[in-house]
């Protein structure tokens, strides 16, 4: 039983690991936009490439757009801070249950 605990904790740190990274990488993808980067530049596709799936979708379902500003990312990165704060509590509830 520890054991699938401890996985389980670990689990969730990986997770939240790769949320907290993908979280700066809409980052980059919000500065990108403002300098203007080489569209054709393969670090700014693959940016490009790995955030436009989810900034879609929510620019779908909450079109927020006021004049010209998209929030998308705002909403992405808030999104993020909520699931890993939900992750961490799960992490401490478990912890606890361990002993």
């Amino acid at each position: 039983m520890v054991f699938v605990n401890s996985f389980t904790v670990n689990v969730l740190g990986i997770i939240s690991y790769i949320l907290t990274i993908y979280g700066w990488v809409i980052v980059a993808r919000v500065v990108i936009s403002w300098v203007n980067a080489d569209p054709y530049n393969p670090i700014v596709r693959f940016i490009y490439d790995i955030t436009e799936p989810v900034l879609g979708r929510v620019r779908r379902f909450l079109p927020i757009n006021f004049g010209g500003l998209d929030f998308s990312p705002i909403i992405v990165v808030i999104g993020i801070w909520f699931f890993q704060v939900i992750i961490e509590s799960l992490q401490k509830q478990i912890i606890y249950w361990m002993g």
